[in-house]
């Protein structure tokens, strides 16, 4: 009745996922690692079948994943959660006897935070996945429902939007989604220093979400508004200074010293709007937090980092999605 699909780019975390399996549930792991990486095998147990995707991203490896099961559902999980004692048999239960007209399920995320102290920032993004609506790290579909759509666009190369994606189609076509009681544990990872900045290329992503769903596609998917704007106006702050600093030289080195002094007074201002934004940005990640000196470094220095990154982000994928 049901698959399991995972897809892997061979990450450790594979095998907690897999050991907190049932060995008598079907299950799919794709490996998604280029094939100049996948020449040494995966370690999985013997019941558990393998196909390749060739590195093309995990809406392309889940795609691989359901199209060789044969079972009416499909349950996708990420390779870095465990399962709940008793999910397999939760999992029937959250599938069977559901109207024709709900074509997924979710399952509950649980993100075991710290105790004793603040989350980090990188804690409370992964918390967010407990919020979060339709995540494919606990997500069940009905096979006929993925033939419908097409499954998931693989225009979306990380795992990031192509589940809220592919949910927004599944719902315009005229099925519902609805969340099940079985429960999946998503430990928090350390994903170094400067994590929040790699995470800034879903703003490409995020490009191709208003192209294809209209501009109200946080709030379909429960998003909450992104700070793009504040971005914006912070990195072209930066530009300011910088530019008018540059104009400030011109001048004085052409013997104009008024018109020096009008730029460096416009330099100054900038550069204020700048450091205030950027302030301000970094103390709505830092209230929040442990306030460790190492935590609130990692957010004064990544918070300097954050806007242009997005914006460079942002602009590249308005610019892919136009071509």
């Amino acid at each position: 009745m049901i698959t399991v699909v995972i897809p892997t780019i061979g990450r450790p975390s594979l095998a907690a996922t897999l050991a907190a399996l049932e060995p008598s549930l079907p299950v799919i792991v794709v490996d998604d690692r280029p094939d100049r990486q996948a020449r040494e095998a995966l370690a999985v147990p013997g019941h558990v079948t393998v196909v390749r995707s060739g590195g093309l991203g995990p809406a392309a490896a889940r795609n691989a994943g359901w199209r060789a099961a044969r079972t009416p559902w499909v349950a996708f999980l990420d390779d870095d959660v465990v399962p709940e004692p008793g999910w397999a048999e939760a999992l029937e239960k959250d599938l069977t006897d559901l109207p024709a007209d709900v074509a997924g399920s979710q399952g509950r995320l649980v993100v075991p935070l710290p105790e004793g102290r603040r989350p980090t920032d990188a804690e409370r993004n992964t918390a967010g996945l407990a919020e979060a609506l339709w995540p494919t790290a606990d997500m069940a579909y009905r096979r006929s429902a993925l033939e419908d759509v097409g499954g998931f666009d693989e225009r979306f190369p990380r795992a990031y939007r192509e589940d809220a994606d592919l949910a927004l189609r599944v719902g315009r076509a005229g099925h519902r989604l609805v969340v099940g009681r079985r429960r999946t544990v998503h430990p928090v990872r350390d994903d170094g220093f400067w994590a929040s900045v790699r995470l800034q290329r879903g703003n490409a992503d995020d490009a191709l979400m208003r192209r294809l769903h209209g501009p109200a596609w946080r709030q379909a998917i429960g998003g909450a508004p992104g700070r793009l704007r504040l971005h914006a106006v912070t990195t072209a702050a930066a530009a300011a200074a910088v530019l008018a600093v540059g104009v400030s030289a011109v001048l004085a080195g052409a013997g104009d010293r008024r018109g020096a002094r009008r730029a460096l007074s416009a330099a100054a201002s900038a550069a204020g709007l700048w450091a205030g934004l950027t302030a301000e940005f970094a103390w709505r990640r830092v209230a929040p937090g442990p306030r460790t000196p190492g935590e609130v470094l990692r957010m004064a220095v990544t918070s300097v980092a954050i806007p242009p990154v997005a914006c460079a982000h942002r602009l590249r994928g308005e610019w892919r999605v136009r071509r």
